[in-house]
């Protein structure tokens, strides 16, 4: 017989520690799920990824990548949930929770290891160099500039991704202005903004709208139905924003940067790629990935010609050895795994750790709360536009694959005002997008966290302004579903 003071200890155990409950999956699969949500499993899960996507958060000050505190918290986090799990003899549960979180980072990894090899190739021949010494050299006046760099951020990073076109454009602003403190701070909030706004109308622009797309929830051609509010979104902060830029002209410069040999043709194979990854989503339904993977097979062939004709290999026809530096521009071969090597190795990683702490978390069953009390007890408008707002404080990207695993019954409006409220809401804030934390580490000192704050109004209209001009454009879009 169990003493009273033991059977008083594991009350209080069983109490604190919560029993997992078994519930019934819906569907009539004869699966079960085990509710944690109350549990300490929950908590802890929790707790571990409010720490990870802390240090994530505190990456300026402590020098510590981002990948390395989501990965040790996406394994922490399912290995807790699998031993509960097992415990509970439901051994395969969470890895087949688990292989469905790999196989969507596997579409995201693949699709921009390829977009990320043919950005780092195309600055290996020089495209962007050539691009921003053109327009450092050409003696525009710091107005002039301003609004340049804002244009050529909007409309690159709609292509490029917007952490590569806020860099291009941050180092052209830091040549022109030097140690003109307010210009560069002004520019620099310009160029966010306007690269965050720019990927919010495109497929490619942003991650948040790349995995709408390879979800499969909004077709390539309806993204550009954001256009129009993605341009509010940028051009009312930034002609408040313009009215304090210095009217300063500075002088001329005569730097020439050369493309190096097949510059163009590797831009075209790009949109190539582009071109064959929409085809096979939208004729062959197949994942966007596998037009990206056939398009790196374009890029790894012309590479190898490149190779093969460099002036150390087989020559070509019109190979000329007085010409060959200015016709080649480099010394060393073209060679694709070198650019394959550059790609961002630790946003990857992040990735990975996002997706499976998320997943987690939902199988948990925190998404499902989460969806109930957002988007059934407040709605779709205000959920959305709050996901925005979160999206400035926390990476947009967990946000994003939150509310796709939360997949709430929405139209189609709502679901282009939560991709366009999600990949502009980052501007809100500095630390709200990589292209703003990334910009603070590249002007340190004159582009900062307190300087950004300084034009949230401004900001924030042209946040709000955008999404009013997607309910008065895109209304066609809002079919029966209240708002």
């Amino acid at each position: 017989m169990i003493k009273k003071s033991n059977m008083l200890l594991f009350f209080l155990v069983f109490t604190l520690l919560g029993i997992p409950e078994i519930i019934l999956a819906s569907g009539g699969t004869g699966e079960y799920h085990i509710d944690l949500t109350s549990n300490w499993v929950g908590y802890a899960s929790l707790i571990i990824f409010v720490v990870a996507y802390g240090f994530v958060m505190a990456e300026e000050y402590t020098h510590m990548r981002k990948s390395k505190p989501v990965l040790l918290a996406a394994g922490l986090i399912w290995g807790i949930v699998a031993w509960v799990y097992a415990s509970n003899g439901f051994t395969h549960a969470a890895e087949i929770a688990v292989r469905h979180n790999i196989l969507e980072y596997a579409e995201l990894f693949l699709f921009l290891l390829v977009a990320m090899t043919y950005i780092n190739a195309m600055e290996e021949r020089q495209v962007f160099e050539a691009l921003r010494v053109r327009l450092v050299c050409a003696g525009f006046s710091l107005r002039k500039i301003f609004w340049l760099t804002g244009v050529l951020a909007f409309f690159i990073s709609p292509v490029a991704d917007n952490l590569t076109t806020a860099l291009l454009m941050c180092a052209v602003v830091m040549a022109i202005g030097k140690d003109n403190v307010k210009f560069i701070s002004l520019a620099c909030i310009n160029i966010v903004v306007a690269a965050n706004a720019g990927g919010a109308f495109s497929p490619f622009g942003d991650i948040t709208t790349l995995m709408v797309w390879q979800k499969g929830i909004v077709d390539f051609w309806t993204f550009f139905n954001l256009f129009v509010p993605s341009v509010v979104n940028w051009v009312v902060p930034a002609v408040i924003m313009s009215f304090a830029v210095p009217k300063i002209k500075p002088a001329t410069c005569e730097i020439d940067v050369k493309l190096k040999r097949g510059a163009f043709v590797v831009i075209a194979l790009f949109l190539l790629t582009i071109a064959t990854a929409v085809s096979f989503h939208n004729f062959l339904h197949l994942p966007p990935m596998m037009g990206m993977m056939t398009g790196l097979s374009y890029l790894k062939l012309y590479g190898f010609y490149l190779k093969k004709t460099h002036k150390n290999g087989i020559k070509s026809p019109d190979y000329d050895p007085e010409k060959a530096e200015e016709r080649i521009g480099d010394e060393v071969a073209f060679d694709i795994f070198r650019n394959i090597a550059r790609a961002e190795w630790d946003t990857l990683m992040f990735f990975y750790g996002v997706i499976l702490c998320v997943g987690g978390l939902g199988f948990i069953g925190y998404l499902g709360m989460a969806s109930k009390v957002m988007y059934g007890n407040w709605g779709p408008v205000t959920a959305n536009i709050l996901v925005g707002g979160l999206s400035a404080i926390v990476d947009n990207i967990p946000v994003m694959f939150a509310v796709l695993t939360m997949k709430p019954e929405m139209s189609m409006g709502h679901w282009l005002l939560v991709t366009l409220t999600a990949g502009v809401g980052g501007s809100l804030l500095s630390i709200g997008s990589a292209a703003g934390v990334a910009l603070m580490g590249q002007a340190r000192g004159m582009y900062t966290f307190a300087g950004h704050l300084k034009w949230l109004p401004a900001i924030a209209l042209g946040y709000f302004a955008s999404i009013g001009i997607h309910f008065l454009i895109n209304n066609r879009f809002f079919d029966n579903i209240p708002l």
